[in-house]
């Protein structure tokens, strides 16, 4: 299959490339992304089909810079992303009722604002966690954001955490009828507190006074700020990768006492908002993802839909054009407030029928209807990724 993508952003200074057609784009995104291709260090810009407005720099946006950075281009959750593993456990071998199922998974995994109580119960029985977890909090004092010291405590409670908004934990099945388990999350409040640390550190820099929007500013390479940031960041990172890692070991041990022969398959854990250094053109290059995924050749991405619509397991063509990127995930079409005045409870159950999940007007933001068709933005890419698995969501988790 073929399409018509990329389209140039007219309007853009730097090359800014879309997998997304202009006319379903919001104005403000749009304008947003030429004020991100304005800035002097831009290399050019890449746009998913999941594109919307964004604090600063557009959701849905790859941003390649030379010799700077943009910390909102990257976000305040520094590492969100996804993961799953496959099972050996086949939609057959489940019963009709999977409440028992959800609750179990709720009572083990620390979801919305909820932490726990200390290290996560799964690092202190798993070696392999236990060696990662020790060797991130090694570092958490050598992080360079001021004012963090009070917020150790609080990190790594929260590491093995779901969060709220859009994070979730699901149970899936492909189209072979096998089971998969995946999950959602990122770096929790303590990536939000490093981000905004060095956003508003790096508004008060000389450079960036006369930006046409000060929330893209950006840190200059061989400086001490930008040093620190990307340290800071990369920490960050890592913490993410290891909250999912930590999550998915406790959601494995759950499922595991529901169907003790399970044999766990392939696993896949990408960031998709993240720093990466990377070349294109024979230049140098710091590419920032915020909603965005890596899909060099033959790389597997998770690209999920809203609550209830499932989920897409992918493999990355290695399209330069695009700098190796693919979409996040579905992609939101109205803000969380709108989908509040839009949608009742009773359209929630509607949309998530047949769905193991929460029906209340704590997660109407969070409604199918609210997010744009998972299967148009699978279709506008299809020179980016190919699909190896199409999930359907069986049970669903949110904070």
């Amino acid at each position: 299959m073929t399409n018509d993508f990329p389209i140039a952003l007219a309007g853009a200074k730097a090359e800014t490339l879309m997998w997304a057609r202009p006319n379903e784009v919001e104005h403000a995104a749009q304008d947003q992304l030429r004020n991100i291709s304005k800035l002097p260090w831009v290399h050019g810009v890449r746009v998913m089909p999941d594109v919307h407005l964004g604090k600063g720099a557009t959701v849905g946006s790859v941003v390649a810079m030379k010799d700077a950075v943009s910390p909102s281009a990257v976000g305040v959750d520094i590492g969100c992303g996804m993961m799953a593993v496959k099972t050996s456990v086949m939609t057959s071998d489940l019963p009709d009722d999977l409440g028992a199922l959800r609750s179990a998974i709720e009572e083990a995994v620390p979801v919305g604002f909820q932490a726990n109580d200390g290290q996560a119960r799964v690092v202190r029985r798993d070696l392999k966690l236990k060696v990662a977890f020790d060797k991130l909090f090694g570092g958490f004092e050598e992080l360079r954001a001021p004012r963090l010291e009070d917020r150790h405590k609080r990190a790594i409670a929260q590491c093995g955490s779901l969060g709220g908004g859009n994070h979730f934990i699901e149970v899936t099945s492909d189209d072979d009828g096998i089971v998969w388990l995946m999950l959602h999350s990122g770096s929790r409040n303590i990536g939000k507190e490093i981000a905004e640390r060095h956003i508003y550190a790096a508004k008060g820099l000389d450079h960036n006074l006369g930006l046409p929007d000060r929330d893209l500013a950006v840190f200059l390479a061989g400086t001490a700020e930008m040093d620190a940031y990307l340290h800071d960041l990369y920490w960050a990172q890592d913490y993410a990768k290891l909250n999912r890692r930590i999550m998915m070991a406790t959601v494995k041990g759950v499922f595991a006492r529901f169907f003790p022969s399970v044999v766990w398959g392939r696993e896949v854990n990408a960031h998709h908002n993240y720093v990466a250094r990377e070349t294109y053109d024979g230049v140098d290059l710091v590419v920032t993802r915020k909603g965005a995924i890596s899909a060099k050749s033959d790389e597997f991405g998770l690209i999920p839909g809203s609550m209830g619509t499932g989920s897409y397991v992918v493999r990355g063509l290695g399209n330069e054009a695009s700098y190796c990127s693919a979409s996040h995930g579905a992609g939101r079409k109205m803000s969380r407030t709108k989908a509040k005045k839009t949608f009742s409870v009773d359209d929630l159950a509607r949309q998530t029928e047949g769905v193991e999940c929460r029906k209340d007007a704590g997660v109407v933001d969070e409604i199918p209807g609210a997010y744009k068709s998972l299967e148009s933005v699978i279709e506008a890419q299809t020179d980016l990724v190919s699909v190896e698995a199409r999930l359907r969501t069986l049970l669903c988790v949110k904070g």
